[in-house]
């Protein structure tokens, strides 16, 4: 049995009637991406962020993001200490493993840019000094749709740093009838595993082995999404690592050590829809789809 199993069981009964979702969200965890959770309030975003960071056994934090939450709220901020007569630095919330950034596009775009560095470098800049953050080191954001009142966008340089984009929906009458009914209360979330035991599953991903034929098709892909017309802009070549990232993560998860086209092919939309917008202003999943569909796998 795979040692991931004991943590799909339990996502799985803490979310029901998601293994799909659940699983992606594992997968991009250990690609070392960030994930982003966007969909209507209530549908369960938040409950999987604290339940996967919980069971991960990895230190986290939530911050609630809010329109007039400044950045120093988020990285911290230099106070001076009148008996030591010296300035000294107040970590924020963000020097742990896991940041739970809840309905983080409720902020400014100004506090939203405040994670920009420590998504893409793992580090931030505090009075002209590198501050290191954790090693591995997550973001795990929740979104509220755009047309929702007291919503930002976030900027694309934002987006782009997000490996995936993952929505819950609603239930099926199943599986809501059982949340209703209380099936899946729990008490506590008991860590399933140390954040050594983590770190050591990340960096066994990057063993994970991509055939040239595999990249070859990525790179196919990647390529439509720039010559094809249908997108303002197409995928950059950190996307294209990051996709490429997830299938090895997929595999894994999936107890294999070589990537399948399949792997590339299943991750489309969840790891490059979200960095492109269509020139004619309509759904980039459904463009996606259509080059996906049209390219072959040799």
């Amino acid at each position: 049995m795979h040692k991931l199993a004991p943590l799909f069981d339990q996502l799985n009964t803490i979310i029901l009637g998601k293994p799909e979702v659940t699983k992606l969200a594992v997968v991009c965890v250990l690609a070392r991406g960030h994930l982003l959770l966007e969909d209507i309030p209530g549908v369960g975003k938040t409950t999987l962020s604290h339940a996967l960071a919980a069971l991960l056994g990895m230190p986290y934090k939530r911050v609630q993001f809010t329109s007039d939450l400044l950045p120093t709220d988020i990285i911290g901020v230099t106070i001076f200490d009148t008996q030591s007569k010296k300035f000294h630095f107040k970590k924020g919330p963000l020097f742990t493993s896991i940041l739970l950034a809840d309905e983080i596009n409720r902020a400014t775009p100004k506090t939203q840019s405040a994670l920009l560095q420590a998504m893409e470098e793992q580090n931030v800049s505090v009075e002209g000094k590198q501050l290191p953050l954790s090693n591995p080191f997550f973001v795990i954001a929740t979104q509220n749709p755009l047309e929702q009142s007291g919503t930002f966008p976030l900027p694309e340089s934002q987006l782009d740093r997000f490996l995936m984009r993952l929505s819950l929906g609603y239930p099926s009458e199943q599986f809501e009838r059982r949340l209703l009914l209380g099936d899946n209360v729990k008490t506590e979330i008991k860590p399933l595993f140390e954040a050594s035991e983590v770190a050591a599953m990340v960096e066994s991903v990057n063993e994970v082995h991509a055939s040239e034929a595999v990249v070859h098709y990525l790179q196919t892909l990647l390529a439509h999404t720039r010559s094809s017309g249908l997108f303002v802009n197409g995928l950059s070549p950190r996307a294209g690592l990051q996709w490429l990232q997830a299938a090895k993560a997929l595999a894994y998860v999936e107890g294999r050590d070589t990537v399948l086209p399949d792997d590339i092919k299943s991750l489309a939309t969840v790891t490059a829809a979200h960095r492109l917008h269509c020139n004619d202003g309509s759904d980039s999943i459904d463009a996606l789809r259509q080059i996906v569909d049209n390219v072959e796998v040799l």
